[in-house]
């Protein structure tokens, strides 16, 4: 192939590479599914675009097939095979030039994808580091946390018989079970009359009954919390090894938790740009294929790579999602919530708005990334239905 060929096709790859040099991976406001849109409207334009350029070639060789079969004059067929060649040459060198332009789309577009579902993934963090406390859920499913009960439970401990009487340890005091039955025994035989007694039941029935029914409960979605929260740290620890992976082959090597406070990604583009610039050039050597297929390798790997996290990602999000939705049933299950709400402590109330609000956000900030078969393909390997 000539020099001044060679130069004519990079001026118009570059030209056209630089088309998208303004693609950002800055997308704090963008969905991933308009990233897989964009995905697929770029790597469509830069398909056509090739495809242009390929068939004025094909053409071109159509009619030298046509000169060929009729040319007689020696000199004139070795002319002609040379062009042929060097026709070839060009189509070669568009199909690689094609594919890189193609990888740096996907590429950007990975990135993008992955700032998203870090924010997402931290977001997730600080939900489930707020949901549901120990301490909140001591407070609500223990009944010697409620003033109602401790008042009573004083008042029955001046009135028992200090002869025969006696009181909990510490430790079995604090035990709902032990401390809800040594109240109703000491109830029952305290020097209280009747009517008292009533009276002093009725401030701590509700009390008893809710924290009896539900205290098993409460603690179920307090350790289901704790364990989607341990599986959400893996789920980050995953995606920041797969960052490291990802920009490895770019030369980048800033945690991902440093390149989003140092708001560092224009460092990542230039990194990737480099990386592309080396590849043209051993696009065009013509004698580093070899070195050309190992660079186009490292850089889709990683992208293989995300998918593999991006199904982690939603299997973490449809369990997550159907946790809460078992623990809005544990919550609704109560049922004297209205012949109670009046003794319920705010936190519980607090508790069940909570629930809501993180089951909107797993079908909403949280849900699943949905990549059918079409955009799974344009990921992967940058092919779309164009034809």
């Amino acid at each position: 192939m000539s020099k001044l060929t060679k130069l004519l096709i990079l001026i118009l790859v570059f030209g056209f590479q630089n088309s998208f040099s303004n693609t950002t991976f800055d997308n704090k406001d963008k969905k991933i599914d308009q990233i897989l849109t964009e995905l697929s409207a770029e790597i469509n334009t830069t398909t056509k675009y090739y495809s242009n350029l390929k068939q004025e070639i094909y053409t071109k060789l159509n009619q030298l097939n046509k000169n060929l079969k009729t040319e007689i004059v020696l000199e004139n067929k070795l002319n002609l095979l040379i062009k042929k060649d060097q026709l070839k040459d060009q189509l070669e060198l568009l199909r690689l030039s094609e594919k890189s332009s193609i990888n740096k789309i996907r590429y950007l577009k990975g990135l993008s994808i992955i700032k998203i579902l870090y924010e997402k993934v931290l977001s997730l963090d600080h939900h489930f580091s707020s949901i549901a406390t120990f301490n909140e859920i001591n407070k609500i499913s223990n009944p010697n946390n409620y003033q109602e009960f401790s008042q009573v439970k004083d008042m029955l401990n001046k009135k028992k018989d200090k002869k025969t009487g006696f009181n909990l340890t510490s430790l079995l005091g604090q035990n709902i079970y032990t401390s809800a039955i040594d109240m109703v025994v000491n109830l029952f035989i305290s020097d209280a009359s009747p009517k008292e007694k009533n009276a002093e039941l009725q401030k701590i029935e509700c009390i008893l009954d809710f924290t009896l029914r539900m205290n098993n409960d409460l603690n179920t979605i307090y350790f289901e919390t704790s364990f989607l929260q341990k599986s959400n740290d893996k789920v980050m620890k995953d995606l920041e090894r797969l960052f490291v992976d990802y920009t490895k082959p770019i030369k980048y090597q800033t945690s991902l938790k440093d390149c989003r406070s140092n708001d560092d990604w224009d460092i990542v583009r230039e990194k990737l740009n480099s990386f592309l610039e080396k590849l043209d050039v051993a696009i065009n050597d013509g004698n580093k294929q070899q070195k050309v297929l190992e660079m186009q390798i490292d850089l889709n790997f990683p992208i293989d790579r995300l998918l593999q996290f991006i199904t982690q990602y939603n299997s973490f999000i449809d369990q997550g999602g159907k946790f809460y939705e078992k623990f809005k049933i544990i919550l609704d299950s109560y049922e004297n919530e209205q012949q109670c709400n009046s003794s319920l402590p705010p936190a519980y109330k607090k508790l069940k708005s909570d629930i809501d609000i993180a089951i909107e956000k797993f079908n909403t900030a949280y849900k699943p990334v949905e990549i059918n078969g079409s955009k799974m393909k344009e990921i992967l390997y940058g092919i779309n239905e164009y034809d």
